[in-house]
């Protein structure tokens, strides 16, 4: 699982709550991390596959938003791996991972991986929770129709750059001057949790209000597209406003037991003596959040692609198959149907007007189409409701 104790746990002279949780039942906590972090990379690589006798998801032709989410699935998949790789050192090498506990300037290598392989965890999931955020900007700045494939270059910069920034900010902080000296005091502790868990606050406060304003926009899209406000538009517009209900749903219950979790560790950290039989309820909570977040944290990826794009089935196609972009094939027949001249010119003037509006038309449908991108039902339903299929 993704947690700053990974990294302490990294220093010799550890904290006396790091060392709590560390030392509970170490070898069940790496085998719940392997088996979840198992699961949820075999289902989550099963969900992007392409199935059989399923047609290709319907994309529009400049989908920032997908590519979006097919790098977030991505950096919880890498995420996953790291989880597995690093648990499977604890359990097969107990001896290699012991001499982390001791300063040992002759052996290096326990150090090395403790801490590469911790930073590893917390850039790939601090990128996810960066790309979660970006989706969250782009769904509205598409519905307002400033967004595009030009954009997703801007959000690699700051994605990638500021979840490597951050990292080794917080890795620098902590490990300054030396391994040996880490995690005296909290001047060394406190900027580096700080850089852990500001882009898991900023996605849990931000994009329920980008999310918000997104969903008033769709509406404010929906009815002007043809000047009435149908059962199909409100339906669509619920099935927006659900899809994103899920994403934050997902969120809160894979990454709320850490915010917990964090919270009665540093109140344990505070005490004199954290042994005390009054704190005994305190100790017990953040072990069993301890062990939920070896649960929940890897089983982050599946449970977006669910929310992405529902289950997709078990029945893998491993063929490949050119994905035809629905707007292209509809704006070409409509070019076929117009394609005589018009004998009179009042007829070409009534045309231009309604290829004006066919193309503000599509352009709607096509930033309705990005935040509704996997479901099925909603890409059918947009079709049908298109002025270009009802052949304006």
């Amino acid at each position: 699982m993704a947690s700053p104790r990974l990294e302490t746990y990294c220093c010799p002279n550890r904290d006396a709550a790091t060392q709590l949780v560390l030392n509970f039942q170490p070898e069940v906590f790496c085998g719940v991390c392997i088996g979840s972090a198992s699961i949820s990379l075999l289902l989550t690589t099963l969900q992007l596959l392409p199935k059989k006798g399923q047609s290709p998801r319907k994309m529009p032709k400049a989908s920032s938003s997908s590519t979006i989410l097919l790098l977030i699935s991505i950096c919880d998949i890498l995420g996953c791996l790291g989880m597995i790789f690093r648990s499977s050192v604890w359990l097969g090498f107990p001896g290699f991972i012991a001499n982390i506990s001791v300063v040992n300037k002759t052996d290096v290598w326990p150090s090395t991986f403790c801490v590469g392989s911790a930073m590893w965890i917390q850039l790939l999931y601090s990128a996810g929770f960066w790309w979660l955020f970006c989706y969250a900007v782009d769904s509205y700045l598409v519905v307002r129709r400033s967004a595009g494939l030009s954009t997703i270059v801007l959000y690699h910069m700051m994605t990638w750059g500021l979840a490597v920034m951050l990292c080794v900010e917080g890795i620098a902080l902590l490990y300054y001057p030396s391994l040996s000296s880490c995690e005296n005091g909290l001047e060394h502790a406190i900027p580096h949790y700080i850089t852990t868990y500001a882009p898991l606050l900023l996605v849990l406060v931000a994009n329920p209000i980008l999310f918000r304003r997104t969903v008033s926009a769709v509406a404010s899209l929906l009815k002007g597209r043809q000047g009435i406000y149908t059962e199909n538009e409100r339906r669509l517009g619920t099935e927006i406003q659900m899809r994103f209900f899920k994403i934050m749903l997902v969120f809160v219950i894979c990454w709320s037991s850490n915010i917990i979790n964090e919270t009665l560790l540093f109140y344990l950290e505070m005490q004199p003596d954290i042994n005390e039989m009054p704190l005994k309820n305190i100790r017990s909570a953040a072990l069993i959040t301890w062990i939920i977040m070896g649960v929940l944290n890897p089983m982050q990826g599946f449970l977006f692609t669910l929310a992405f794009y529902g289950w997709t089935g078990w029945r893998v196609d491993l063929k490949w198959r050119k994905r035809e972009i629905p707007w292209e094939s509809m704006s070409s027949s409509t070019a076929g149907e117009n394609a005589y001249p018009s004998p009179v010119n009042y007829q070409s003037n009534i045309h231009d007007s309604k290829k004006i509006s066919t193309t503000d038309s599509q352009q709607t449908d096509e930033a309705i189409s990005m935040l509704s991108e996997g479901n099925t039902s909603s890409d059918e339903r947009l079709t049908r409701s298109s002025p270009i299929y009802q052949g304006w």
